[in-house]
């Protein structure tokens, strides 16, 4: 009788040690999967926020550049050229705008990001070079402040 306790209790406590196992397994599994997926959107998030930022600057040069050649005589370069240039340009500022909006859970880093997309986009419509040095300094300060806002997102 003595070893059928003794065989029972030696069942129960593998059953039990087996459970155990399990659950911790299952648990740093759990951990690790979160883990994982927490590091995949910081990675993708980082991409995002690089790409809206160069495509941002890179826009803002084409738009600059553009304004120099409608209003300077004789032109540098073909203001037809350099326009078809920007809506290539605004074309993939749009589309890294809205990688950064899906990939974000801050509305206000969101209408931020939108915001300078407009504002690098008002800067074709200056009328004057004192309005075009204005927008310049304006959007560079606003880019910079876009991406140490997007920095804190990571």
């Amino acid at each position: 009788m003595a070893t059928i306790i003794a065989s029972a209790i030696a069942v129960l406590g593998t059953l039990l040690g087996a459970g155990i196992t399990l659950a911790f397994q299952q648990r740093a599994t759990d951990r690790n999967h979160q883990f994982t997926r927490g590091e995949r959107l910081r990675q993708e998030r980082l991409d995002a926020y690089s790409a809206y930022g160069s495509a941002m600057i890179n826009l803002r040069r084409c738009l600059i550049h553009l304004w120099f050649c409608e209003h300077e005589q004789p032109p540098s370069e073909d203001p037809e050229a350099v326009r078809n240039r920007g809506f290539a340009l605004r074309s993939s500022a749009q589309e890294a705008l809205f990688k950064v909006q899906m990939l974000t859970d801050d509305e206000t880093l969101s209408h931020a990001a939108d915001s300078v997309l407009d504002e690098v986009n008002a800067l074709a419509r200056a009328e004057s070079r004192a309005q075009l040095e204005d927008g310049r300094a304006r959007t560079r300060i606003e880019i910079r402040r876009l991406i140490r806002s997007a920095k804190q997102h990571l």
